[in-house]
């Protein structure tokens, strides 16, 4: 028996047309500048997509062609996430802060026809321009210094040419809307591409799981190079929120300022900006109050974060999980109903719980399902709508397994679904041929009061094979040394953890999404390049 249902597409055009008929004179897309906002109605946003779609298929763009972006987060960034993907072609985001061998290698996989560009990167694109051949056709927004760039056309102008309509193609929803690359796997970037259908339903995963309205007016930080900004922006426009976007400006001050003037209620981003941002508002009494909610993710979000951003500016921070494969949303951590007040913060300092629409297993050496009991150890996998069965033009067996994505994450999921991602794959350190999770010794870490940021990596030891070394960022003007974070360690976790191998460094090194880089830092140790103390002895 079939259903009597009609044939609906799932695409980001009815996503787009559905924004600006209901919303189009009502929210808006605000702009920081640095000292002052730029603000557009969704309807002007709209016909300047149009206007822009028409222009790329002048330029020879069509269904299937990638046009990529090299931007920040701002009003001609969501122009074209609307227009290309709704135009049939394909946006594809490119991460500005990857090395210049690594664009050069993504550009050319991706074989993108166009690039739009932000004036202020230009000197980044321009150093790469002659080993991208199959870039045709260069368009700049913004100012900056084009000298060096070669043939390109400015934004405003080519659009100010165009019709302010498009004929919007019918598009079946599982073609492909966007893509990007993620530096997560070993050797070159991969491509995940996202289709029309994916991107509808994680819109309606994330609608859920933020709890989002038409009220909310969203400070999206999470950058749009990164994995499409975690959906935001195309949840925003779908739900009428107004969208408020930083440019450049990520840095806690100008933020702060941007917050301060224009008064969002919702914003997300990864642990390093949130710690940046409560440190510069506790410092110089900034206005952060319109904020009641925001999501953290892209790393483990310590404990003691998610404690003051309640406790210091009445904020409630909810952890989130997931991965560019994943589109990315997978796991929320807010607490089951019933929960006595003071058990919360126990739930809300996990991973998290599966969104609906995404499934999660637990996996062990031997390739079978481990139970959820709390304890049983294992990779975890996923699959669903929105969770990549493959990689672009990439074969790659390893990552895959039976239908489901292995994420390379290690944790434990317990009887009531949440999951507690204890270690990287790549990262799980094993002494003595037991687990040591260097996520709770980081988190742990991070609540001491001296301590602005820890990352704990496993190096070789000649008794247990592998012990943690501790490296450490103080914050500024506070003191601890090695028998002090011992000492607040102990009773927190099991004594054979404690580090013996402590450096304190002035930062951490920094993926190009602002995750730390463990491998740089085992590197460093083995090279010899660190100032290592060693306290202690590991106690069984």
């Amino acid at each position: 028996m079939k259903s009597t249902m009609q044939p609906y597409q799932l695409t980001v055009t009815s996503l787009m047309h559905h924004g600006a008929r209901l919303f189009g004179g009502t929210s808006e897309v605000i702009t920081w500048r640095g000292d002052k906002a730029r603000h557009a109605t969704y309807a002007e946003v709209a016909e300047r997509a149009a206007r822009l779609a028409n222009a790329l298929c002048l330029m020879g763009v069509k269904p299937g062609d990638r046009v990529a972006t090299l931007a920040w987060n701002n009003q001609e960034h969501l122009e074209a996430y609307l227009a290309i993907p709704c135009m049939g072609a394909v946006l594809h985001t490119l991460n500005l802060r990857l090395t210049p061998q690594q664009l050069v290698h993504i550009v050319n996989d991706a074989k993108d026809k166009v690039i739009i560009v932000d004036g202020s990167l230009v000197p980044l694109l321009a150093a790469i321009r002659e080993h991208v051949p199959t870039v045709e056709h260069v368009i700049v927004f913004g100012e900056g210094d084009t000298g060096k760039l070669g043939d390109h056309v400015t934004y405003d102008d080519v659009i100010a040419a165009q019709p302010s309509t498009y004929d919007w193609p019918e598009i079946e929803e599982d073609s492909a809307a966007a893509m990007c690359y993620t530096t997560g796997t070993t050797g070159d970037p991969k491509g995940v591409v996202y289709s029309h259908r994916a991107i509808w339903l994680h819109c309606f995963g994330v609608w859920g799981a933020f709890r989002l309205d038409e009220r909310e007016r969203l400070l999206v930080i999470v950058p749009m190079f990164h994995v499409n900004a975690w959906g935001i922006p195309y949840v925003a426009w779908m739900l009428g929120c107004t969208l408020l976007l930083p440019d450049r400006f990520l840095q806690p001050e100008p933020l702060c300022a941007f917050i301060t003037a224009e008064r969002p209620t919702f914003t997300g981003g990864v642990p390093t900006i949130f710690t940046g941002m409560l440190q510069y508002a506790q410092a110089n009494n900034a206005d952060l109050s319109s904020i009641k909610r925001a999501i953290c993710g892209g790393s483990a979000v310590p404990r003691a974060l998610i404690e003051a951003f309640r406790d210091k500016l009445d904020i409630e921070l909810i952890q989130a999980w997931g991965m560019t494969e994943t589109s990315p949303i997978g796991c929320i951590a807010t607490p089951p109903p019933g929960v006595p007040v003071e058990e919360e913060m126990d739930w809300r300092s996990k991973t998290g719980r599966a969104v609906p629409g995404v499934d999660l297993r637990i996996v062990g050496d031997d390739g079978g399902e481990l139970p959820w009991d709390g304890r049983s150890v294992g990779e975890l996998e996923a699959r669903g709508p929105w969770i990549t069965g493959s990689y672009y033009g990439v074969e790659a067996p390893e990552r895959f397994h039976d239908g489901w994505l292995r994420t390379g994450d290690v944790g434990v999921i317990d009887s009531r679904g949440y999951l507690q991602i204890t270690d990287r794959s790549k990262d799980v350190i094993k002494s003595g041929g037991e687990w040591i999770s260097s996520v709770e010794l980081e988190n742990h870490l991070a609540a001491h009061p001296a301590v602005a940021e820890a990352a704990v990596v496993g190096v070789a030891d000649a008794k247990w094979e592998e012990r943690p070394l501790a490296a450490v960022v103080l914050r500024p003007g506070a003191e601890a040394g090695p028998e002090d974070l011992r000492n607040f360690l102990d009773g927190k976790v099991a004594r054979w953890w404690l580090p013996e191998r402590w450096t304190f460094v002035t930062e951490l090194p920094k993926t190009s999404v602002g995750k730390q880089d463990k491998k740089v830092i085992r590197q460093l140790y083995t090279d010899g390049k660190l100032d290592v103390q060693e306290v202690g002895k590991a106690a069984r």
